[in-house]
C-alpha cells in the first residue's frame, strides 16, 4: 500500500473544502517507458485500493488484467475508511476526527483527487479505465472531465445520473443509521447497529428475488422460524461492522446520490457526447439497483459506444462475481477495435 498526501486546500464542488487529503493506493506491474500500459480500476461503494482482494477474478497473475503485462492502479477514494481521508480522519483544524463534520463530497470531488494522484504518478495516458457501480460513476465522470486522458473506458452496471430509485434505497439506509440512538455521539462506533440494518437493506437491492430463492431457500416445508434468509441478512450486517463505520457509509451513500454528469453542463446527453474514449458499457439483466436501461442510455449517448449484457443470477453484485463472461466481453470488444 502506498500513500499520496496532498497538502493544499482542496475545494469541493458543494462549496466546502478539505484542508488537504490522503489517498491510499496500490500499483501492480511495471509502467512501460512510453506509459501505454496503464489500467486504472475504480472501486465501488465499500471497496478498497486492492482490486486483487475484491476483484481477484479480473486482476492478478494469470487474470485478464495481469500485472506481467499491465501497470494496474487503484486508489481508495476520499471519504472512505481504508487509508484515505474520511470522516474518522483527524481534522487538522481541530485535532479531532471529523465525525459528522466531514464535508459534503461528490463523485467529481473523488475524481478530482484521483486525477491529482495520476499527475503525482506521472501518468499522462490511461489505456483503460474500468469500474462497476460507483466505480463506474467515477470512470464516466473522469472521461468527461479529462476527455483526452482515457483511451478505453469500461463501464459496468453503472449510470449517468443516480436514479430516484437508488436515492430512495440510500435514504432508507441512512434512516436506519439515524434510528440508532448512538448516532449523534462523536465516537468511532456510533451508528454501528443502525449500519447493520442499513447493510441488510442494501443487500436486497444488490441481489434480487431469484438470488434469494436459490441461495436462501427454505430448509423444509415445516419450518416456521430461523430462516436462511434471516440469518443471511444478520450475517451481512455483522460483517460490515467488522470492516466499516457508519460515518463512512453515510458519506459514501451521499456521494452516490450526487452523481449526475449533466450538472452544470447543459444536459446529461450533452455531457456524455463529449467523451472521446472508446467505450464499452456492460449491463446485468437481473440488476434491480442499476437496471440495464441505465447502461443502454449510456451506450446510446456516448459516441460509438458498444453495449453488452450479462445474464446473472446475482443481480447488481454480478459485476463482482461474473468475471468469466465479463472477461470474454472485454476481450472480444478490444479485438474488434
Amino acid at each position: 500500500m502506498h500513500f499520496f498526501d496532498y497538502k493544499y486546500s482542496f475545494p469541493l464542488e458543494a462549496g466546502g473544502t478539505l484542508p488537504g487529503f490522503r489517498l491510499a493506493y496500490t500499483t501492480f506491474g511495471t509502467l512501460q517507458n512510453d506509459g501505454s500500459n496503464v489500467i486504472w480500476v475504480c472501486h465501488a461503494l465499500t471497496g478498497n485500493a486492492d482490486p486483487t482482494d475484491w476483484w481477484n477474478g479480473m486482476v492478478g497473475p494469470g487474470k485478464y488484467y495481469d500485472p506481467a503485462k499491465w501497470f494496474v492502479v487503484c486508489a481508495n477514494v476520499i471519504g472512505s475508511c481504508y487509508g484515505s481521508t474520511g470522516p474518522l480522519s483527524i481534522n487538522p483544524e481541530t485535532n479531532e476526527p471529523f465525525y459528522h463534520d466531514f464535508p459534503i463530497i461528490t463523485i467529481r470531488d473523488m475524481v478530482g483527487a484521483l486525477d491529482l494522484l495520476r499527475q503525482e504518478l506521472g501518468i499522462e495516458q490511461i489505456h483503460a479505465c474500468i469500474g462497476g457501480s460507483v466505480g463506474g460513476q467515477q470512470a464516466v465522470e473522469w472521461a468527461i472531465m479529462q476527455p483526452g486522458l482515457i483511451e478505453n473506458l469500461v463501464l459496468i452496471a453503472t449510470n449517468a445520473v443516480h436514479s430516484p430509485w437508488g436515492i430512495a434505497f440510500n435514504e432508507s439506509q441512512r434512516m436506519a443509521i439515524e434510528a440508532d440512538a448512538t448516532w449523534p455521539e462523536r465516537r468511532a462506533d456510533a451508528g454501528a447497529v443502525g449500519m447493520k440494518a442499513a447493510r441488510a437493506m442494501a443487500l436486497i437491492s444488490y441481489r434480487n428475488y431469484d438470488t434469494y430463492g436459490f441461495t436462501q431457500a427454505l430448509d423444509n416445508n415445516e419450518q416456521i422460524d430461523n430462516y436462511k434468509a434471516s440469518g443471511y441478512q444478520r450475517y451481512q450486517g455483522d460483517k460490515i461492522v467488522q470492516r466499516f463505520n457508519a460515518f463512512t457509509y453515510w458519506t459514501l451513500s451521499k456521494v452516490m446520490d450526487s452523481h449526475n454528469v449533466g450538472r452544470n453542463r447543459g444536459s446529461i446527453p450533452r455531457a456524455l457526447e463529449t467523451i472521446r474514449a472508446r467505450t464499452l458499457v456492460v449491463g446485468i439483466r437481473s440488476d434491480v439497483l442499476f437496471p440495464p436501461v441505465e447502461q443502454q442510455f449510456l451506450a446510446r449517448h456516448i459516441p460509438n459506444a458498444v453495449y453488452e449484457e450479462i445474464d446473472s443470477l446475482y443481480g447488481h453484485d454480478g459485476f463482482l462475481i461474473e468475471f468469466r463472461p465479463l472477461t470474454q466481453i472485454i476481450r472480444k470488444w478490444l479485438e474488434t477495435i
